[in-house]
């Protein structure tokens, strides 16, 4: 009886708590699509700050790392499509070695609290009202959760946002989620560091295009410039030799399945 009692309290008041963080992360988003602060976070802005944020970077490095760390975990968190963008500046700004290594910690940190509070909000909840197949599916993931996330993280094939909402979903470990991120941001979050690092000619030869544009009279110059355009053919390749790398165990085990005949135990 006390026990149901305290099944019965502890229901009432989880709804409230168990939503209010996902609440609070929508009206931040909301927020910032309303003032129009991710409008500002584009290389066009970067441009016009660089000298006076490369002076600040000089004059007190572990302060401007901190509110880097901070602006590219929040961002993450918002969900907002900024991440390479992000990493190409801190490689710009602090160095490769130290951009890639931030960026991919921030990168984790980032996703680890929208895994969280999607996983507690939304995932458990959704996935006991959800019918058998999901289920089905979601234990299949659940299985070798590390080797998939870990080729999600690799080859961008789904969002960034959507894959932690899908990990929290299907009930993925904590410590599963924040390794395979962890070792999975890795390889691009150095590689768009390095390209970051070497910026000053790509910026002034777009300088130069946009100052012959002005010159002609001409409107709507602007820094024509993404961070997409970072991913040249020999890094999409190395991913995607990383990401089928990421996949073996579960084609070894699934061909082991069936010549044997056995079940796949589930490992978390």
């Amino acid at each position: 009886m006390a026990a149901e009692q305290q099944q019965l309290g502890s229901g009432g008041r989880s709804p409230l708590w168990r939503y209010l963080p996902l609440v609070l992360v929508l009206g931040a988003i909301a927020a910032v699509f309303l003032t129009g602060i991710h409008r500002s976070l584009t290389f066009e802005t970067f441009v016009q700050y660089q000298t006076r944020l490369q002076e600040l970077v000089a004059a007190n490095f572990l302060r401007m790392l901190g509110i880097y760390i901070l602006t590219y975990v929040i961002a993450v968190t918002l969900s907002l499509p900024v991440s390479a963008f992000l990493t190409a500046i801190g490689g710009y700004l602090f160095g490769w070695v130290i951009g890639g290594a931030v960026a991919s910690m921030s990168a984790t940190i980032g996703a680890t609290c929208i895994f969280l509070i999607a996983r507690t909000s939304l995932g458990q909840p959704l996935l006991r009202r959800a019918g058998e197949r999901i289920q089905s599916l979601a234990t299949g993931f659940r299985r070798q959760s590390f080797s998939y996330l870990l080729f999600l993280r690799l080859m961008p094939v789904m969002p960034f946002w959507l894959t932690n909402l899908a990990a929290a979903f299907f009930g993925m470990r904590l410590r599963t989620f924040v390794l395979a991120t962890q070792i999975g941001m890795l390889p691009a979050s150095f590689a768009f560091a390095v390209a970051g690092s070497g910026l000053d000619d790509l910026i002034a030869s777009h300088e130069r295009i946009r100052a012959q544009c002005l010159a002609s009279g001409r409107t709507g110059c602007v820094f024509d410039f993404n961070a997409g355009s970072l991913m040249t053919p020999e890094l999409i390749a190395a991913l995607g030799v990383l990401g089928i790398l990421a996949l073996a165990p579960i084609v070894v085990r699934f061909w082991r399945a069936r010549h044997q005949g056995g079940g796949i135990e589930d490992n978390g």
